[in-house]
Order: C-alpha cells, then sequence, then structure tokens
C-alpha cells in the first residue's frame, strides 16, 4: 500500500507539471536558451547558469530549457546584472602605484557599465609567470561559473603570449574577457623588454647550461643590442 500511494504522487506530480509546461505551450510563447542568449548579448552558458542559479525563471521541455515570454521581457527591461572579476598585473613591487591605478580606473569602469564585481585579483608578477596567485584564482571563478567577465585594463595584463587561447577556454565556460585599452602605454615597453630578456635567458640556459659563458653572452650581447637601439 506504501509504495502504491507513493507511485500515485509521483504521477500526480509529474501530471501537474506537463500540465503547467502545456499551459504554458498553449498560452503562452518559450524561447530557447540560445536565442535569449542573443537577445541578453550573453553566451548561452550564460543563460543555463543564470537558470540553475535562479536568476531566470525556466521550463524544461524534454532536456532542454525554455523561458517564457513575460520572463525574457523582465529580462530585456531590466537585464540581469553581469557578474564580473578585476584583474590587475604589474611586473614588480616598485610599480605599486600603477598597480593602485589600475585598480580604481577599473572599478570605475565596471561601475559605469553596471557590472557587479564580486573580487579583484592582483599580481605582481611578469606576464610569463603562469604559477601567478591572482591568475590562478581567477581560473577557479571561470571553471567554476561563478563570473560572467573578466575586466582587464590590457591584454598583456592577463598573459604576454597566448592571449586567443587564454580567451577562448573563457569563452567556453561563458566567460568574457573584456579588455578596456587597445593599445600597450609607452611607459610598459620597459616590462615588455624584461619579459624578452627572460625568454633569452631562459632558452639560452637550456641551450648552454644557467651557468655556461656562453648563456651569459648570449644575455648581454641581447641587452646590449637593445640599449643600443
Amino acid at each position: 500500500m506504501l509504495w502504491d500511494s507513493i507511485y500515485l504522487g509521483q504521477k500526480c506530480i509529474m501530471l501537474h507539471l506537463n500540465t503547467f509546461v502545456a499551459f504554458y505551450k498553449v498560452t503562452m510563447k518559450l524561447y530557447r536558451t540560445g536565442k535569449v542568449a542573443e537577445m541578453l548579448g550573453v553566451n548561452r552558458v550564460t543563460v543555463i547558469r543564470w537558470i540553475k542559479q535562479g536568476k531566470i525563471k525556466a521550463v524544461r521541455v524534454g532536456r532542454e530549457y525554455r523561458i517564457p515570454e513575460d520572463e525574457v521581457k523582465r529580462l530585456l527591461k531590466g537585464k540581469v546584472a553581469n557578474t564580473a572579476v578585476i584583474y590587475a598585473r604589474v611586473s614588480s613591487s616598485d610599480q605599486k602605484s600603477d598597480l593602485e591605478r589600475q585598480i580604481k580606473y577599473l572599478k570605475e569602469y565596471c561601475s559605469a557599465k553596471g557590472y557587479n564585481v564580486v573580487d579583484v585579483l592582483t599580481d605582481v608578477a611578469s606576464g610569463l609567470n603562469e604559477k601567478r596567485r591572482g591568475l590562478k584564482k581567477l581560473f577557479e571563478y571561470v571553471v567554476n561559473g561563478k563570473i560572467d567577465i573578466v575586466v582587464v585594463s590590457y591584454k598583456d595584463r592577463l598573459t604576454r603570449f597566448g592571449f586567443r587561447y587564454l580567451e577562448d577556454f573563457f569563452n567556453s565556460h561563458g566567460v568574457r574577457i573584456e579588455v578596456v585599452f587597445g593599445e600597450e602605454p609607452k611607459d610598459l615597453q620597459q616590462e615588455l623588454i624584461e619579459d624578452l630578456i627572460a625568454i633569452v635567458t631562459s632558452f639560452a640556459g637550456r641551450l648552454y647550461g644557467m651557468r655556461s659563458h656562453k648563456k651569459k653572452k648570449v644575455v648581454e650581447s641581447v641587452k646590449q643590442a637593445i640599449r643600443d637601439c
């Protein structure tokens, strides 16, 4: 008798759910998540995440979500605030003032855009350093689906090389990288020179050994060439 009651209860719940979905199909237009993402200007993965977080009301149709027309209108009227993380970086401790300027400007930028900033991540390290604490935490935010946008001042604040790969990876998790400025300013050229010397030092060390005379000679030749420019 107990199992029969449970079974009847489950059937009753399913009947109510099917009736609810059928009602929406008849009385209200339902939009696919991809279409809603296009209308809101975000990634489809982001829309699905918002549904799971309860930010968007949706109904299940088979294995997919459908969003009622009245909910779409609500979203378009007052778009869901994008959750953002600010990332700022400088290469050395004597550039702390530049780090503070980056953070200040990026906060103002996000405020003007209406973004909900959940964290400000910083690193004092080379753009070639893959073991940065701030960068590692940023990856955790992205992989765990906790943010929608990463805001940086310049591309190289995230990475000196391979920015496109990083961008594609973030996009696959529904996260967009927003770069505020295009070209790197002249006062950051010294950092680029330091990174170039670091690359030459690393490769020369692999070829000739880190303590070899040849490695030191190659590095010094590059430094001299830069000074002569």
